[in-house]
């Protein structure tokens, strides 16, 4: 049995900071990790074409400039290996490895109300206590597969982008159906196409995608970014709204210009700059884009005829072109040729949101009366999202209460860390946290050194288990709430509203209140004696 000071759950990007930081401060620490190696999403999420769709710079640590200076990153937009070799390389320099058990999930967590402890189990059955307890599970690490009637009678290869296999995947030759078109499915698309003797996607919404435009990292470029890593660090807090700034290699001081304000030449030079730009600029053009329909409306036409642009085939563009929800209240997707794609003689694309997938065959699968023969099926179905991966740990806090029925309306969480009667147990980039809408890696260092502040002071005061109280916890899901409803959101079935995955509760599942708001709330609550927490 181990005994730790804290356990940390999950080796990804949020998880290796924790337990560097932690580590650091002076505690016992052990970190579990289901994979076999360190990486999280990027150590499952191995599809052809993935790769993360902030630019490089900005998608890494900040809190070692010898690490921002000596890494050189290949390319605008690293694409999954080299993530991994990053963090690899991360967990070798700072000696992470040794306290970090692979090939092993926590599959349960209690509390001991007599003890003050958390009790872990294992997948191999070992039990673990701790005081703390840090869970860096992530909020897209649980894939979502469908059960699609008849998937069991299907002889053909299976995956699932969420878990693609280690080994590569060879396409060369064979019938590929890609079922979905979100992120994952429009990355791995264009790649399969080119080995794939025929690709069928399997499309229920369409996605908003723009050019990545990613291509190799200008030397000249990297060095201007360097030199100002310290300023752009600090504008990505104070100032950033989604923790990012990079425009081409150069550092953009975010506008503050609203729609409302602005002629229609002005937009239409300001948008068409943008995306020339590629990436995700498009969320930075002006202030008032989630807030305001007329603005929304606008850039979303404004995409719409970029796509019938780029698909020679009215009809088949006129199928990938998204209504009936506002842009940017689902995730902009990023892309290399995905629309171009559709070009290409050995591609189709079959409409299943009127006409949904039947059933599998032994052979593929039917949608509306006819039979689309597959050789392997691509799911490319997305997670469930913020709270499917703490949910399938059977997580018991006071009196035995368990967080998964707890959370039956919607997570309930303070500040998006913690939850009412499980003392001692941190989300980091949580439900009803900026997890979904800001920096990931900068999100996940602040929450970190907080928490390492905390810590510091429960054992200088001598101060046993924390938690937020009930009243701080209504506050903050409230406050989530009109947020939310005051924006574009709530118009949208995404995944941020936990609307992708049938019976779950459909509410915001993220904080849109932006970083600098969100930082004062955890400043001024320690500064004020940890307000909105009861402390032992």
């Amino acid at each position: 049995m181990g005994d730790f000071d804290v356990v940390v759950v999950g080796a990804g990007f949020a998880g290796l900071y924790a337990l560097h930081h932690l580590r650091q401060r002076g505690h016992s620490i052990r970190c579990f990790e289901a994979a076999s190696g360190v990486g999280g999403t990027w150590y499952w999420n191995r599809y052809p074409g993935a790769r993360v769709d902030v630019e490089s710079h900005e998608y890494s640590y900040s809190f070692s400039e010898e690490l921002q200076q000596e890494w050189v990153w290949s390319e605008k937009y690293a694409a999954q290996a080299e993530l991994l070799r990053y963090l690899n390389h991360v967990t070798d320099r700072f000696d992470l490895r040794r306290d970090i058990q692979f090939d092993t999930r926590i599959t349960a967590a209690h509390y001991d109300e007599a003890t003050g402890r958390w009790r872990l189990t294992t997948s191999r059955g070992e039990t673990v206590l701790a005081t703390y307890c840090v869970m860096a599970t992530g909020f897209l690490s649980a894939p979502n597969k469908p059960p699609f009637k008849g998937l069991e009678k299907f002889t053909g290869r299976q995956f699932l982008t969420g878990q693609w296999p280690q080994e590569k995947v060879d396409f060369t030759g064979r019938r590929v159906g890609v079922i979905g078109t979100g992120s994952s499915a429009i990355q791995s698309i264009p790649v399969i196409a080119e080995e794939a003797a025929q690709l069928t996607v399997f499309q229920r919404t369409p996605a908003f995608s723009i050019p990545a435009r990613n291509g190799p990292l200008d030397p000249v470029q990297d060095r201007k970014i360097k030199a100002r890593y310290r300023e752009l660090r600090e504008m990505e807090h104070e100032l950033a709204p989604g923790g990012f700034l990079l425009t081409l290699g150069e550092i953009e001081t975010p506008t503050q210009k609203s729609f409302a304000k602005s002629t229609p030449e002005q937009r239409r030079a300001e948008f068409e700059r943008r995306y020339r730009s590629g990436g995700l600029n498009l969320y930075l053009a002006y202030t008032d884009l989630l807030v305001n329909q007329e603005a929304n409306d606008d850039l979303a036409d404004f995409v719409r005829d970029k796509i019938r642009e780029r698909v020679k085939d009215p009809v088949v563009a006129e199928k990938l072109v998204p209504r009936g929800w506002p842009i940017l209240t689902k995730r902009l997707c990023a892309d290399t040729n995905y629309y171009e794609t559709y070009n290409r003689d050995n591609v189709t694309l079959v409409d299943i949101k009127n006409t949904p997938i039947e059933e599998f065959t032994a052979t593929g699968l039917r949608v509306g009366g006819v039979d689309y023969p597959l050789d392997d099926v691509v799911f490319a179905t997305g997670f469930d999202a913020m709270t499917g991966a703490l949910d399938r740990i059977d997580i018991r806090g006071r009196g035995g209460k368990r967080l998964k029925e707890y959370w039956e309306a919607g997570p309930r969480t303070f500040l998006g860390f913690m939850t009412a009667g499980f003392p001692n147990l941190f989300y980091i980039d949580g439900p009803s946290s900026l997890g979904a809408v800001f920096q990931p890696v900068l999100l996940s260092q602040f929450q970190v050194n907080w928490l390492g502040d905390c810590f510091d002071w429960l054992r200088a005061e001598g101060r046993g288990p924390i938690e937020p109280t009930v009243e701080a916890e209504d506050a903050w899901i409230r406050l989530c709430a009109e947020i939310a409803d005051a924006t574009l959101f709530p118009q949208a079935n995404s995944w941020y509203m936990g609307a992708n995955i049938p019976g779950k509760p459909r509410v915001i599942l993220t904080y849109l209140g932006g970083f600098p708001d969100y930082r004062r709330r955890f400043l001024e609550a320690a500064a004020d004696g940890y307000f909105g927490f009861m402390v032992g």
